[in-house]
């Protein structure tokens, strides 16, 4: 389908991007907003997350996410809080809602929830207690700590005849698990809670996490130690895990509530929480963690010469998209939480990237292909040098990692395309930058990695040389970025010479020639395999029926046997470069993606005309993983779509249409951020990571692109 120019009937504008809010038309009605969801991140990986209601639709949701070795072994600790103000004359107003196995939600608090905005990246929630009341109430983390905030502040007035003060009171649900797992409760099993007046220190065993729950000094805590039992999760039900969880209540806090008088909780599991909580200066010290968020959202915007002084002056989606990109970029372990400063950008000697949120760590491939986006479209370009240098540091036997393990073991190096993508990064992160110490300084290992490819590295990756291409291979394995896999089956294995592999392949060749000569280096052997790729390219990858590229050739290593199948793959290759291809030729692909792959929100995977197309990709994990590269759509892959959109007919104004559709799911799904993947078929709806890291980097680097003249 190709999109249509005329952006003027979509739901949201984008000159309103910063105001991110859904109204009472949603947040009333619970079964709609049940499927919208919030975010705040600390820079290590850790985070909060909910749905917009209260409940908690999936086992990942939690107030407190702690990554306990940054950014991995992120640990659900405090599930959510529930909420109930008691007004004068003793009328209870529950806020909270939980959903239940049996269907039962319980309490009803959505009936009170009349907007959720975004407040630059921090979640508002605004309840309307009564004609008089309103109460809102903010959630934030502190940068570099596993810490969340909660600051409740009540508008309005009060009857002059009311006699009686209002009280808050706040009903935690704890947890101490891996975030992928649930928890099954039992009579038997108390946690650990050490009580004071205001505030409570808790595990779930003497030999787990401590963390601690902390209020003001008019807050008094009393312990109830009760289970909560078969919370349902509802999205895990729908994708095929467990959805039914048990949770703690170590007790109650409760305290007094009044107009213009903020409130605050706070939620950590720093061994050491700041003295100045739960003490007299308790709401002094929370404020001033907000005056910090503050600065530092200033300082991320600066670095897009946006500024929250002067929104009006300021491209309110780049704003938008930078503090959404922001959210990824994480410090790797190696320096514990302390050797982070509030309010500043993290520390460069770690810096990494999580490739999605809920449950993606850090990935080779997502890091590079989003390196422009998150960090050079940003103006970060010390932490995207500092990506480069520490991925660059884990090369073995010529690859860099695939990716990093949840609980921190052992990188996998099983991809034939991430290695690629670092040259790709490192020459963009050059043209930007001019850094061209950081090239002498890592040159070596890129030669080195170079010659790995051309005789031959893990899993049979190695060069052909009768034509100069890339192969790679091995039964079971998959080596691309189209990776699923179910049980031992590969869903689409790719085996043999890729085409975007292969363009890839000729990037870093053409790129090592031109850094070789830079650096009085031989740049001959270079050149010599990128120009016998550039004489066999075209015509090994011609699909001259169907008027695009083979998706891959020689596929398992069988000369002349070509997959016809009409993917996105050739788009990336068709992007990377100017001299495989003809004019014409790239011509022809782009009105046949267009025409089979296009969506408002991103590329199809598979043609619908192909057999193997699946039009659907919720479900369960082995419909899902079916599914995941053989219809569904991607969000990045509008990227190379662009590009090739701009080569061929320099219109940003198309380019900006093409955007904008993507971008109104700022307004949908998580707000303020984009997914990970989509469903084929309209409505389009987002599906997979509620956050992805590569989504957002390929809408923020084509926004640029699209706006660049204006």
């Amino acid at each position: 389908m190709v999109p249509p120019q005329d952006v003027s009937g979509v739901k949201h504008t984008l000159n309103n991007a910063w105001d991110i809010q859904l109204g009472r038309d949603v947040c009333s009605q619970v079964q709609a907003g049940l499927n919208y969801e919030w975010l705040v991140t600390n820079g290590l990986g850790g985070y909060a997350a909910g749905s917009i209601e209260g409940a908690t639709t999936r086992s990942y949701h939690g107030l407190l996410v702690a990554a306990l070795k940054p950014p991995v072994e992120r640990t659900v600790l405090v599930a959510k809080i529930d909420e109930e103000v008691t007004l004068p004359g003793e009328e209870i107003v529950t806020l909270g809602v939980n959903e239940y196995y049996d269907g039962t939600i319980d309490p009803q608090g959505h009936q009170f929830l009349m907007g959720v905005s975004l407040e630059a990246d921090i979640p508002c929630f605004r309840y309307q207690l009564n004609e008089q009341l309103v109460l809102e109430k903010r959630i934030w983390m502190e940068y570099g700590q596993n810490t969340t905030y909660v600051q409740y502040t009540l508008h309005g007035e009060l009857p002059q005849s009311a006699d009686d003060a209002l009280s808050l009171t706040l009903v935690p649900f704890c947890l101490s698990r891996d975030h992928h797992t649930v928890t099954q409760g039992s009579q038997d099993w108390q946690f650990i809670v050490d009580a004071q007046e205001n505030r409570c220190r808790i595990r779930a065993y003497n030999e787990t996490p401590v963390y601690h729950l902390i209020a003001g000094p008019s807050a008094f805590f009393s312990p109830t130690g009760l289970w909560y039992w078969n919370v349902l999760h509802r999205h895990d039900v729908e994708r095929g895990l467990p959805g039914q969880e048990d949770v703690f209540q170590p007790g109650i806090f409760r305290m007094p509530l009044a107009p213009g008088t903020p409130v605050s909780f706070v939620l950590t599991a720093e061994k050491t929480p700041s003295h100045d909580f739960g003490s007299a200066h308790h709401e002094e010290a929370v404020a001033e963690a907000l005056q910090r968020h503050h600065r530092r959202v200033k300082q991320v915007l600066a670095t897009v010469d946006c500024s929250t002084d002067d929104l009006q002056q300021c491209d309110a989606v780049l704003a938008r998209l930078a503090l959404a990109a922001d959210q990824f970029i994480v410090a790797r372990s190696g320096s514990s939480s302390h050797a982070h400063h509030p309010g500043q950008i993290s520390s460069p000697d770690h810096t990494t990237v999580i490739a999605g949120y809920p449950w993606f760590t850090d990935w080779g491939r997502d890091s590079m292909i989003a390196l422009p986006g998150l960090f050079l479209c940003t103006g970060r370009h010390s932490e995207a040098r500092d990506l480069l240098k520490a991925f660059v540091s884990f090369l073995h036997q010529g690859l860099i990692p695939n990716h990093f393990p949840s609980q921190g073991e052992t990188p996998q190096y099983n991809t034939v395309d991430a290695t690629l993508w670092l040259f790709y990064a490192l020459d963009r992160y050059l043209k930007a930058t001019d850094d061209w110490t950081l090239l002498e300084e890592i040159f070596p290992t890129l030669q080195e990695s170079i010659q790995w490819h051309v005789h031959g590295t893990l899993y049979n990756i190695g060069v052909d040389p009768n034509d100069g291409l890339l192969y790679e291979g091995e039964p079971g394995l998959q080596l691309t970025w189209m990776d699923a896999k179910i049980e031992d089956v590969v869903v689409t294995p790719r085996s043999g010479k890729p085409v975007e592999v292969n363009a890839l392949w000729y990037y870093a060749l053409t790129s090592m020639e031109a850094w070789a000569k830079r650096l009085s280096a031989d740049a001959t052997p270079y050149q010599q395999l990128h120009e016998q790729l550039r004489r066999h390219f075209a015509e090994r990858f011609w699909y001259e029926a169907g008027g695009y590229l083979y998706d891959v050739v020689d596929v398992d290593g069988i000369t002349g046997q070509h997959d016809t199948s009409l993917r996105p793959n050739q788009l990336i290759a068709a992007s990377l470069t100017a001299d495989l291809l003809s004019p014409e030729q790239v011509a022809s692909i782009f009105h046949v993606v267009t025409e089979h792959l296009l969506t408002p929100t991103g590329l199809r995977t598979l043609s619908p005309t192909d057999p193997a197309y699946h039009d659907h990709f919720h479900g369960n994990h082995r419909q899902r993983d079916s599914s995941y590269h053989q219809g569904t759509v991607w969000q990045w892959l509008i990227g190379p779509y662009v590009d090739v959109h701009l080569a061929l007919n320099n219109d940003r104004q198309a380019i900006r249409s093409i955007v904008s559709l993507l971008l109104q799911q700022l307004w949908e799904a998580c707000l303020g951020t984009i997914s990970e993947v989509a469903e084929p078929e309209p409505p389009f709806a987002p599906a997979g990571c509620f956050a992805q890291a590569w989504s957002v980097a390929e809408a923020l680097r084509c926004w640029r692109l699209a706006t660049m003249a204006e």
